[in-house]
């Protein structure tokens, strides 16, 4: 999933919403009637979007001490708080593949050597959680739970006795799994140490046009 695309992903925005929203992010705080002077629109319209926004926990409203409020009407100001960030443009992706593209020409080696200590440290941290958990079952379930907190907006299903299938139903680093090889490989390294004991095989991959990465993790005999 591209950034835009995380973006896009989340609850869509009425237009008059989201350009109030924006107008918000742009002065870093306003009142109603700096984004109504801003947009073009009436104060009363500025107020309702805005009140609709503080209600989904994208804008918090807070009293302008230095302001002289009207009679009977208290004058707030208004900032975009965290939960919002996700519907501002990202270029997350495109600034890591622009990195790692100025590594790979000067070092393609030291480029498979970062893929690989970012691959060891999930080991380690998966490995510490997995090391409490008795039976595959169990360890399945926390390892989902892993690439889940990790964005892969992971879940797990029981397909037979001693098989299971985690599904991976969103790509935490698509942009770089589109353009390098190492991100997808060092996925599969990755559930196949995290479960010593079992067989893992991928049967479903985004970047070959599949809607979701899926492995098949089956017991040893």
């Amino acid at each position: 999933m591209t950034d835009a695309a995380a973006t896009d992903a989340r609850p869509t925005l009425p237009a008059g919403r989201r350009a109030v929203l924006y107008a918000v992010r742009r002065r870093g705080e306003a009142t109603a009637e700096q984004v109504a002077d801003q947009l073009g629109m009436t104060v009363s319209g500025a107020r309702q979007h805005l009140s609709a926004l503080v209600e989904e926990g994208l804008v918090e409203a807070t009293g302008m001490a230095s302001a002289k409020p009207k009679r009977g009407r208290r004058t707030l100001a208004y900032a975009v708080t965290p939960a919002a960030d996700g519907y501002f443009p990202k270029a997350y992706g495109e600034l890591t593949n622009e990195l790692l593209g100025y590594l790979d020409a000067s070092d393609p080696k030291l480029l498979d050597e970062l893929f690989a200590k970012r691959r060891q440290h999930r080991i380690d941290g998966a490995r510490t959680r997995l090391a409490r958990k008795r039976g595959l079952g169990a360890q399945v379930a926390e390892l989902t739970r892993v690439l889940d907190e990790d964005g892969y907006v992971a879940s797990f299903e029981k397909v037979d006795n001693g098989v299971y299938r985690i599904v991976e139903h969103n790509c935490a680093i698509w942009a770089v799994a589109q353009r390098y090889g190492q991100a997808c490989t060092s996925e599969l390294e990755f559930i196949r140490a995290a479960l010593p004991n079992a067989d893992v095989e991928r049967v479903e991959h985004m970047v070959a046009g599949a809607r979701r990465c899926a492995y098949e993790v089956r017991a040893r005999a």
